[in-house]
């Protein structure tokens, strides 16, 4: 008995020793390659300093990144990416509202200019009898200007929408007053910027 509990003894390293190689055959064919990091090796790879070394420095390369990610975001916003759109622009549905108001010439886009002239022109100094005259005069232009661009606007709506029903089979709810929003804004200040030419009418 006690000879048979001698030569058992040393065999449990032995087994330990092949468990081992056994468990790293393992690692190895399932794509591991590598031992399990110890706990404390994985805290130290988290760990990061609270403070940088250089403040001044990461200051600076926080600020150029931010203005690097601007820069990027309004190039992609005045290209009509998607991925740089807000909601209310995004959608093909939209993208071809843009188009369809951007190749055609809007009475709405003169509307804002012709006011600032027309209100301009009641500072001038007239005489007071003259004065009265053109302020009516010049309301009435505002009014009449006005009503032109609404009637511009639903006549542009109803266009595009047979178009988009034609294209999509249904015109998106809303599509027709974002047309019109963007019909009434001065054409170098509308954003995404214009991406087709006049008279290029989108297919």
């Amino acid at each position: 008995m006690f000879n048979r509990s001698k030569t058992e003894a040393p065999s449990a390293p032995a087994s330990d020793a092949n468990e081992a190689a056994r468990q790293q055959a393992e690692e190895i064919a399932s794509g591991k390659g590598r031992a399990t990091p110890s706990r404390k090796e994985r805290e130290a790879a988290n760990r990061r300093p609270l403070v940088p070394a250089d403040r001044k420095a990461a200051r600076v390369a926080d600020r150029d990144r931010l203005r690097t990610e601007r820069e990027r975001q309004q190039a992609g916003l005045a290209a009509g990416d998607e991925r740089y759109l807000p909601a209310r622009d995004k959608g093909p549905q939209k993208k071809f509202a843009r188009d369809f108001v951007d190749a055609r010439w809007s009475v709405g886009e003169f509307l804002v200019p012709i006011v600032v002239v027309l209100l301009l022109v009641t500072f001038l100094p007239f005489p007071s009898d003259i004065k009265n005259q053109v302020s009516s005069y010049v309301l009435i232009v505002v009014w009449g200007f006005f009503l032109l661009t609404v009637i511009d606007c639903l006549v542009m709506g109803a266009m595009m929408a047979r178009r988009l029903r034609a294209k999509f089979g249904a015109a998106e709810r809303g599509v027709k007053w974002y047309a019109s929003m963007r019909a009434i804004q001065l054409r170098p200040l509308r954003m995404p910027k214009p991406q087709v030419k006049r008279g290029q009418l989108p297919s």
